[in-house]
């Protein structure tokens, strides 16, 4: 089998465009690879947290990920701070990577924004941490956005210095994207041409998994359109980023392609579209949230999750760390 990691931030409540975009595609790759996932709370760091949140946040995106269907059992399971193997790993790819290729990164650009010079050294750094996410595993496969494929084919690079820099032309493999899905990259329910997400001040630019019927409801009733019906061709969506995206939603969801979901409603007004992928929200949704509000109720249960998932994991990357402490010549402890 091959190794499939994948990592989510716990930093806010989990939304709609996590879904859709990553954890869905996840759960049957536990069945079809070893399978690793994990809350990257190192990750978010890069930016201040609330500690208490933070905490609180770790153990609902946990309870989150298994009412999406991940099974503790079928894949590793894990917080990213209870593996010390990363941080680690990470240090030594500090000392690997150049400046001029961190200085690429786009990513970094964006959440800097204009202050660059406020922004954290961990953020900076955010792309080696990834990079060792994903190589104390030796993982092969990374399920990501395509936002996060400038960072793999760093990952990459910062593999291939190591292997040629210390003699050891096979140690790291190679990494491949794995991009699935219709709707890998879902948009604000404000703005299409933003990316959803659990940072954007208004609570109404996104649907939660938490959220009840009635806020999906209001949510999609107020979402962004234009006046005009649906196009009875995908190429009628062409410069429509809000209704592209609301679509593309609907596409996920019922797992159809867009082409059939503009077919079935062509000619509809957004009114009516809305109703339909309101109710196909629904639907869809409220499983998850019933699920997720048990299990959080449970943090004893979750926290045993989390505790076996790591120790897996700890067994996974210890050789390899070990290697790579033999490799560059630190002595081993």
């Amino acid at each position: 089998m091959q190794r499939v990691f994948s990592g989510i931030q716990p930093s806010g409540v989990p939304t709609l465009g996590n879904y859709l975009g990553a954890i869905r595609n996840w759960v049957p790759l536990q069945d079809r690879h070893d399978a690793i996932y994990c809350v990257v709370d190192l990750h978010a760091i890069t930016v201040w947290q609330d500690p208490a949140q933070l905490a609180a946040q770790t153990r609902e995106m946990a309870a989150a990920l298994i009412a999406c269907g991940l099974d503790p059992r079928r894949c590793t399971l894990f917080v990213q701070s209870h593996v010390p193997a990363h941080a680690r790993l990470a240090w030594i790819f500090n000392c690997i990577a150049r400046l001029g290729w961190l200085n690429r990164m786009t990513q970094f650009k964006d959440k800097a924004g204009k202050d660059r010079e406020a922004a954290s050294s961990g953020l900076y750094v955010y792309p080696n941490l990834m990079a060792a996410d994903i190589l104390a595993y030796k993982a092969t496969l990374v399920p990501v956005g395509d936002d996060q494929k400038q960072h793999l084919e760093l990952a990459n690079d910062i593999a291939e210095k190591f292997n040629h820099d210390y003699g050891v032309p096979e140690f790291f493999p190679r990494i491949e994207p794995l991009i699935q899905g219709v709707a890998a990259r879902v948009m604000s329910l404000r703005d299409g041409t933003k990316k959803m997400s659990k940072s954007d001040p208004s609570d109404m630019s996104r649907i939660n998994l938490t959220d009840s019927p009635d806020v999906i409801a209001q949510k999609i009733r107020r979402a962004t359109t234009d006046s005009l019906p649906l196009p009875d061709a995908v190429e009628g969506l062409s410069g429509r980023a809000e209704a592209t995206n609301l679509v593309t939603i609907y596409a996920g969801l019922a797992d159809q392609e867009v082409a059939d979901v503009v077919a079935k409603f062509a000619g509809a007004n957004f009114s009516a579209f809305k109703e339909a992928l309101t109710q196909l929200a629904i639907d869809t949704l409220a499983p998850i949230t019933g699920e997720m509000r048990r299990l959080t109720a449970d943090p004893g249960y979750i926290d045993g999750v989390l505790r076996d998932g790591a120790a897996r994991a700890r067994a996974l990357a210890a050789p390899v760390l070990a290697d790579v402490h033999k490799a560059v010549g630190l002595l081993t402890d």
